[in-house]
């Protein structure tokens, strides 16, 4: 049960850490929030979960036609993703990546998606097709197999980035997405990151990423750009993916591949930490970030049995989390078999509001009683506040680690969570409000606690009360 309440939890040494300002402006392809909607992966990995799936163009239509008849579109969830599997591994005439037509046309696909509304995402990975080295690019008298060696164990070559004619290839695979009607690409096994990937990468593609950001600018058609997958952080290669993606993958796969179920609560306990690791690096001053985080597909629209994790309260937790970090809201459940939970989870209107408000102001953990951020089973997070005063907070119970949450602690059954204002870095009084169950808990003037039980999590919008 969650009891929201006040308390007097000393916090002296959080004072001693301040809140700086952390903030998300415009991307370099021009959008101003994380994407909302729905990737085929989940199903096509995991196809024990929906039987009837088939990877062809019928049932993409019959799962993203759910994102418009139930009224999802409407609350953003416009993108339909096409994942691995949609292309050949052989190119056209001029090498360009091109649609296995017994499974789709692409043209058509997005006209159906256009009409109501919808947007067209496609998966790509680094590299021309080996099939292909022969081919001259389009538009050169310069063949791929000039500018494109080795195997990266994908089917695909390296590419020779700097080259003359690499950024021509780009450009025209680009052009022929445009054609299509293709509003998002998504960019896999790019390097640094990618770790695990059974493949033989080269140690870095991150120009890859570059490339397809020239290509898009120069097309004309504005296009997503999300890039995968658990990337590298530093300084030098996340320059590089925030000047040219909207969003960086900060997790690997969380879907069990090959199971009868989504997820497991364990690989979301892992994708929140990896969250928290990344966002810590950009706690120490203020600052404005022009990319935003992709946590990977949310398992949370199928009954709980079938995305994976024990119960609802981590199907709403999921979502609260995702929320917060305004990561790209991409659901991987399967649309045609959503239970009332679910629907109810991915519409609600007032959580749907603080995504729009995180999506300017993304969380940052904020550890009880110290104001540290380190990974702890018993964790509060804050968005804002904004220009205005105005913030959100998660405060959450993760439940005992299960090998992948970076806390390593296994407190049990029901917990007083319990934040400070100095905990989270704010003063002053805050009529607070209870985002899930719809409720105003009262104005707080110096701290907020809730008694949370395994998987639990409290989302709370913050507005300032007085002066």
């Amino acid at each position: 049960m969650l009891i929201p309440c006040a308390t007097t939890v000393a916090a002296a040494t959080a004072s001693s850490v301040p809140l700086f300002s952390l903030t998300v402006d415009q991307t370099p392809n021009g959008f101003n929030s994380a994407a909302r909607g729905w990737n085929s992966w989940g199903i096509e990995d995991n196809p024990a979960t929906d039987p009837s799936f088939v990877f062809d163009q019928t049932h993409i239509e019959q799962q993203c036609d759910v994102l418009a008849s139930a009224g999802l579109i409407n609350l953003g969830y416009t993108a339909c993703s096409v994942d691995f599997g949609w292309s050949l591994t052989s190119g056209d005439a001029n090498g360009r990546v091109i649609a296995n037509s017994s499974l789709f046309n692409m043209s058509d696909l997005a006209d159906h998606l256009h009409r109501e509304g919808l947007l067209l995402g496609v998966y790509v990975r680094p590299g021309g097709w080996l099939t292909d080295v022969n081919k001259t690019i389009l538009g050169t008298d310069i063949t791929i197999g000039s500018v494109c060696t080795g195997d990266n164990g994908l089917d695909q070559c390296n590419w020779d980035y700097g080259a003359d004619g690499v950024q021509q290839w780009h450009n025209s695979v680009v052009d022929l997405f445009a054609e299509w009607g293709v509003d998002f690409i998504k960019l896999d096994f790019i390097t640094p990151g990618s770790p695990q990937n059974g493949a033989n990468l080269p140690a870095n593609t991150s120009l890859s990423v570059v490339n397809y950001h020239n290509a898009i600018t120069q097309s004309g058609r504005q296009m997503r750009l999300d890039i995968s997958w658990k990337l590298a952080r530093d300084a030098v290669d996340f320059a590089i993916w925030e000047s040219n993606a909207e969003s960086f993958r900060t997790d690997q796969d969380i879907n069990n591949g090959g199971d009868e179920t989504f997820t497991l609560y364990q690989t979301v306990q892992r994708a929140i930490d990896n969250y928290r690791q990344y966002i810590v690096l950009h706690m120490g001053q203020d600052e404005v970030l022009t990319i935003y985080p992709d946590m990977d597909n949310m398992f949370v629209a199928n009954p709980a049995a079938e995305d994976g994790v024990d119960n609802d309260d981590e199907r709403v937790t999921i979502m609260t989390h995702w929320i917060g970090a305004a990561s790209n809201l991409i659901l991987g459940s399967d649309l045609t078999n959503i239970d009332a939970t679910g629907m109810s989870i991915i519409t609600n209107a007032e959580a749907i509001s603080v995504a729009d408000f995180a999506a300017k102001n993304p969380m940052r953990p904020r550890n009880p009683e110290t104001g540290l951020s380190d990974a702890q089973q018993l964790q509060a997070w804050i968005g804002g506040p904004n220009s205005t005063g105005n913030a959100f907070v998660i405060l959450a119970n993760y439940g005992p680690d299960q090998g992948s949450g970076g806390f390593g602690t296994s407190l049990t059954g029901v917990q007083n969570v319990s934040v400070t204002w100095a905990d989270l870095g704010i003063n002053g009084n805050f009529s607070v409000r209870d985002v899930w169950r719809g409720q105003d808990l009262g104005t707080f003037d110096s701290a907020l606690s809730a008694s949370l039980g395994e998987g639990q999590s409290l989302l709370a919008v913050f507005t300032p009360v007085g002066t």
